[in-house]
């Protein structure tokens, strides 16, 4: 078993905890283990049900605000057992529940649902609907079991492939009053070791559909009369594949031409382009993306096209808070770091994963963390692969999402009781948004 862990202070007897070095070396350590034994029977009681949703949502993939069988199955459950389910107008396929007893903070947890066009759950969303939705019924059956007063609430997040659910559901007032909010996203697992996980941050995310307008005519017999739009897409494509050897090594700029024509022997009058930008900041995103912008419409000054450019919801780069984090793999390694198969645990702050979330934005506006928890999968299968979604979609997989909802739901159970870890959270999240300003 391993467990590369920040040498941060406990915030219980201020001691660091060594790198390297499992949980239970903390004096005080582990929190509450009453809790987190209770924590433990609830998800085996739900273990079936959860199992049965995740494997349901995986066999109905639907796309970003289109989640209605998704929505219908966790909402349902939900009201199964007595909740009441909040909807949202203007977002059909978004919910929210929440479970209080008497008076204290409040922890958010988050559920994914929607699927990839053509791969279905490549990005295991299935697996983060039932982590949420375990979560939450675990932290209630801890604050029931102990008398542990609070709020938890969890909201069901629509849209996070390329419609950015959470921005439009945070503007809608889904995360009002919620202190700090968490959520699991699945990766490839590790090879060595059959339990691992990684808090580390993801890049900011700025997307662009563009479309050129020339003119139309006859290629073989009056091609002068044209005003070629293909022109324009390949020039732009190459201005900006010059491009990237100025950019930082850590940038990403990737786009395809989605329209190109439909006749060789027809000068195309309208072409399309889709690009995303990604850096490791949301301020490095700003100087970037002008720069890509002046390739496009550089593209249609040469060609004598017009053009045009629909930009996506900017998407933040992830900051996990440490607090969280930190509590996160030590309850990992304390409740499961002697598993079987080994279990391995990284805490990686300060690197950045290649992959953008919407999460990201919620990271800035409140104390968050996202936990990326390994499943297996067949070799050389990573997130948007069609291989992916066969390892998704297995029962060892769903078994290991269970393990990192367990950690997620003790982290929440912690938030509540102890105000020490909580004025933790909060004070981490204000210093780090501090010195985001001034990068």
């Amino acid at each position: 078993m391993t467990a590369n862990l920040a040498p941060t202070p406990c915030c219980d007897c201020g001691r660091p905890y060594p790198a390297g070095v499992k949980f239970e070396t903390c004096k005080s350590a582990p929190f509450f283990p009453e809790a987190r034994d209770t924590i433990k029977a609830a998800l085996a009681k739900y273990d079936a049900e959860l199992n049965a949703i995740s494997d349901y949502i995986h066999a109905n993939p639907e796309l970003c605000w289109n989640e209605t069988k998704a929505h219908a199955r966790l909402t349902s459950f939900l009201s199964g057992e007595g909740y009441t389910v909040e909807g949202f107008d203007q977002y059909p396929t978004a919910f929210k529940v929440s479970y209080s007893r008497g008076n204290g903070r409040v922890f958010g947890l988050n559920s994914e649902y929607d699927a990839l066009p053509g791969i279905g759950h490549a990005c295991g969303h299935n697996l983060i609907a039932v982590t949420g939705l375990g979560a939450f019924l675990a932290i209630r059956a801890a604050m029931d079991a102990h008398d542990i007063s609070g709020t938890v609430t969890l909201i069901g997040t629509p849209a996070e492939e390329g419609g950015a659910g959470k921005c439009a559901l945070y503007e809608a007032g889904a995360y009002s009053g919620i202190g700090a909010c968490m959520m699991l996203h699945p990766g490839r697992g590790l090879e060595h070791v059959q339990t691992s996980g990684t808090v580390i941050r993801s890049y900011a995310l700025q997307g662009f559909d563009v479309e050129y307008k020339g003119k139309p005519a006859h290629a073989g017999l009056s091609p002068w009369e044209g005003v070629n739009a293909l022109d324009a897409a390949t020039t732009a494509y190459t201005a900006i594949s010059s491009l990237r050897q100025q950019l930082t090594p850590d940038t990403r700029v990737q786009g395809v031409i989605t329209d190109g024509g439909s006749a060789a022997n027809v000068i195309p009058d309208r072409t399309a382009l889709s690009y995303i930008v990604r850096t490791n900041t949301a301020k490095q995103l700003s100087t970037t993306v002008p720069r890509v912008m002046a390739c496009f419409e550089g593209a249609a000054t040469t060609s004598g096209c017009t053009v045009s450019t629909k930009t996506s919801h900017k998407l933040d780069e992830l900051r996990n808070v440490e607090a969280l984090g930190d509590e996160y793999a030590h309850v990992m390694m304390d409740m499961f770091g002697d598993a079987p198969g080994g279990t391995h645990i990284e805490l990686a702050y300060g690197e950045t994963m290649g992959a953008s979330t919407d999460f990201g934005n919620i990271t800035h506006l409140l104390p968050g963390c996202h936990p990326m928890f390994g499943i297996p999968t067949a070799p050389g299968a990573f997130n948007h692969m069609p291989e992916f979604t066969a390892g998704a979609g297995s029962k060892a997989s769903f078994d290991e999402s269970m393990k990192h909802t367990a950690a997620m739901a003790a982290v929440g159970v912690r938030y509540l009781l102890d105000e020490k870890f909580a004025d933790s959270v909060t004070t981490g999240w204000t210093t780090m948004m501090e010195k985001v300003k001034n990068e």
